[in-house]
């Protein structure tokens, strides 16, 4: 059985790490695909799980030097609670023993100097609020430790910043007094009590520390690398700095005279400056995954149930389906659900968008994470922990954000062979000069700065950051996009077809006129048409249906009933056979239509869509259904329009109902009178004319044709959207945020694009010239060190792009 598999790296320090572990995971009999992203540091693994167990992955990214992330509790019988108030081994032991007896502990083990319990239980017979409270029996306090892996990745990333903050101050604080003898010794000045600055043992006990101690972080890389038979980022600094920090020791000892050739500084100040640009660029990748942040912090910690007719607040994690949950005004409802009692205003605009409140009553579903603004109501709750529409669009926004976009390819193939080609630049560099003027230590120099400005580290991040902010920032505005695939896809659309029904318009059909033609009149055909109805699933038989219910209360069921695709129904009713459909059902029936045409025309252009009624192969009325267009269609449409993307609308009605309609929004391209299955054959030849097509639909009715365009769009609102249906799934039920989404797609994919220009164009320029000797080693440092941290602030500029800014100007008009 095919499998996916996720886990956290840490260690990655540019592109040619990712895709060293990418390869050899890719290696490994039963991996069908392997992708390592080093924005996210995260591997994910498409594998057969008869071939090949998971846990080999984490161990082959340990063997290549690398940390795998893990859970401290990975199952669901485990957990670490926090414990409070403990001051000697006794009362560790005397929690410890208290925890052990509890009915449902299998295991509890106390640590007094972490000040945690490990306890390994069964969830059937003890939850972990009875654990908490057996412990705050005995005097002491306990809460649960959220040690996730999100939050182990948190904290080693804190940890790495902290670290890094602090090797940069000694590393500064040690490399000024080289940098100021250099700026001395430039600007020719001369200071009695500055001549220890010169002085070649001084020098040398100043830059070893830093070489060797603070610079141990590149060694350590470079020997993973170098034993891994691969090459990377670490193992150029480690040459490049060597070199020119033993170039200077021989000269100490061996070199003749009083003016000796030392680049300790070019050393030690190289790794003070890759060092700063790694601390920028640590802090600056934190930033890139805020949307996650600030989507697993919307969620309750607690919620307010009934259990046993008694109101408890429980947390989030023990809230079971079924459960009726109480939200009163002002509270966030904790999980998904279906209102049983009670009507409020509901806050949905942190996961849709939507900034106007939603009205609920019974009946209707809340989710989870959302506000509830003025009533209090009650509700049974229908999904729970990572069943919730919360938990999977941040499963979804991760997995997005943990993508790879095409464009990403060539980054990939050049980090492949990127680290080995500047070495051997270098070695040519090298040789080119010592041949030419027999100089070493310039030759040594010249060589030091090829190796240290190349920068394959800004290639692995010119991707995935922008990837990681655009996916973000669309999750920020109820714009869900499943990978970076899709995101340049969108970026390359140039035709969108809308499906008719619930897209542009609002999918909720009223009943507008009834033409008597036969023996009954308007009631009598309405309660007639309501009973042939009941069973219809149609939006068009709903809304017959709906209106004969709100007119006649109870509606009883009809004798036969068959729905008849694309056509109509067919229902026996008091002993007559009744049908009610489309002009082709009628012909098909033999059904005479006599003079019903002309009428049937005036409501089609009007925009009904026109249904013929008989009674035993007679004609008896017309029924005209209209459908109401959302309030922001035509905007929509127009915006898309200027951005010079055609839109076609695609539906089941008549022509001339379905111009009629089109008219209305500005759309000129219209596809009538297509069946439900014959949708994606449309897109199909519309792929065919070289066309890049999105198809926009409800993602459950639509899904042949969603699955058959180069981008499938959900619309939807709250609990209706269906998030596994499409590439792109839209919150809201508002069109705008279709060119919304086109509009964050090209904005992406254009600071993917800087991003590349500048990552190439930086060392196809750089390294020539460090090669002809123009490169001072401490400037090709400087530059390589703020290349990433260019590339990563380049992407985070998308954090202030407004997708909903329309464009404007004139319409153009396909």
């Amino acid at each position: 059985m095919i499998k996916k598999e996720s886990f956290k790296i840490a260690g990655m320090s540019c592109a040619a790490c990712a895709a060293r572990i990418e390869k050899s995971l890719k290696k490994l009999e039963g991996v069908n695909k392997a992708n390592v992203n080093l924005a996210m540091e995260k591997a994910t693994v498409e594998y057969d799980d008869k071939l090949v167990e998971p846990q080999k992955f984490e161990t082959l990214a340990e063997k290549l030097g690398y940390e795998v992330i893990r859970d401290k509790a990975t199952e669901e019988n485990n957990i670490e609670l926090m414990l409070k108030g403990m001051t000697c081994a006794v009362c560790a032991a005397k929690i410890e023993k208290k925890l052990s007896k509890q009915n449902g502990i299998i295991k509890a083990t106390v640590n007094l100097a972490t000040e945690k319990a490990s306890v390994e239980f069964d969830p059937a017979k003890i939850k972990v609020s009875d654990m908490i409270k057996a412990v705050q029996s005995l005097g002491y306090d306990a809460e649960k430790a959220e040690e996730t892996a999100r939050d182990r990745e948190k904290e080693l990333r804190e940890k790495e910043i902290r670290i890094l903050k602090i090797n940069l101050a000694i590393s500064i604080l040690l490399s000024s007094p080289l940098l100021l003898a250099m700026v001395l010794m430039i600007a020719h000045m001369e200071a009695h009590w500055l001549t220890i600055l010169h002085n070649q043992y001084f020098q040398l006990a100043i830059a070893t520390p830093i070489q060797f101690i603070i610079g141990f972080r590149f060694y350590k890389n470079a020997f993973y690398a170098l034993r891994a038979k691969s090459a990377n980022m670490d193992v150029l600094i480690a040459m490049g700095t060597s070199a020119a920090y033993f170039l200077s020791l021989y000269n100490v000892f061996f070199q003749e005279g009083v003016m000796k050739d030392l680049y300790f500084e070019a050393s030690a100040i190289l790794i003070t400056l890759i060092l700063l640009g790694k601390y920028l660029e640590a802090v600056a990748k934190g930033k890139t995954s805020e949307a996650i942040k600030k989507l697993m912090g919307l969620q309750a910690k607690t919620a307010r149930i009934i259990r046993d007719d008694v109101e408890q607040d429980i947390p989030i994690e023990e809230v079971e389906i079924g459960d009726t949950v109480i939200v009163r005004p002002g509270e966030k409802v904790p999980v998904d659900g279906k209102i049983t009692e009670g009507n409020s205003s509901v806050d949905e605009s942190m996961l849709t968008g939507e900034s106007l409140p939603v009205e609920k009553k019974t009946g209707d579903f809340v989710i989870g994470a959302t506000i509830n603004k003025h009533g209090t109501f009650k509700f049974e709750a229908t999904k729970v922990g990572k069943d919730t529409a919360l938990s999977q669009i941040i499963k979804m926004v991760e997995d997005a954000q943990g993508s790879k976009a095409p464009i990403q390819k060539i980054a990939d193939q050049v980090s492949g062979v990127f680290v080995p080609a500047v070495a051997g630049i270098a070695v040519l560099t090298f040789a080119i000069w010592y041949l030419s003027s027999s100089d070493l230590a310039r030759a040594i120099i010249s060589a030091v700065a090829v190796l240290v400005i190349a920068c394959p580290c800004a290639l692995g991040l010119a991707t995935p950051t922008a990837i990681m902010v655009g996916t973000g920032k669309g999750a920020e505005n109820g714009i869900l996009i499943k990978g970076g695939e899709h995101l340049e896809t969108a970026y390359k659309l140039n035709v969108i077809v809308m499906d008719k029904t619930g897209t542009i318009t609002k999918g909720r059909p009223e009943v507008t006129d009834i033409i008597a033609l036969g023996q009954f009149d308007k009631n009598e055909l309405l309660r007639i048409a309501a009973i042939i109805e009941k069973r219809s699933e149609h939006p068009l038989g709903v809304a017959i249906f709906e209106e004969g219910k709100k007119m006649f209360g109870s509606i009883p069921t009809p004798g036969k009933f068959e729905a008849i695709p694309g056509r109509g129904v067919m229902a026996e009713v008091e002993g007559s056979i009744f049908h009610i459909g489309t002009r082709k059902l009628m012909n098909e029936k033999g059904i005479d239509l006599g003079n019903v045409e002309s009428t049937v025309a005036r409501l089609e252009d009007e925009g009904k869509t026109a249904m013929l009624m008989s009674k035993n192969n007679i004609m008896q009325a017309v029924i005209a259904v209209a459908d109401t267009l959302k309030e922001n269609s035509k905007e929509a449409i127009e915006d898309l329009q200027r951005m010079g993307i055609e839109v076609y609308m695609i539906t089941g009605d008549n022509k001339r109902t379905a111009h009629a309609i089109a008219r209305q929004v500005g759309i000129t391209n219209v596809l009538a009178e297509v069946l439900p299955e014959n949708k994606a054959e449309e897109v199909k030849k519309l792929k065919a004319e070289g066309k890049v097509v999105a198809m926009v639909g409800d993602g459950i009715n639509d899904a042949p044709a969603l699955a058959t365009a180069d981008i499938g769009m959900a619309v939807g609102t709250g609990m209706d959207v269906a998030i596994e249906a499409a590439d792109i799934t839209l919150m809201r039920g508002d069109l705008r945020t279709i060119p919304a989404a086109i509009r964050l797609s090209r904005k992406t994919m254009n600071k993917i694009k800087q991003n590349m220009f500048w990552t190439f164009f930086y060392n196809v320029i750089g390294i020539p010239f460090a090669a002809l000797g123009f490169l001072n080693p401490i400037i090709a440092g400087g530059a390589m060190a703020f290349s990433s941290v260019s590339v990563v602030t380049n992407s985070l500029s998308l954090k202030r792009f407004n997708p909903n800014r329309r464009v404007w100007g004139k319409a153009k008009n396909h």
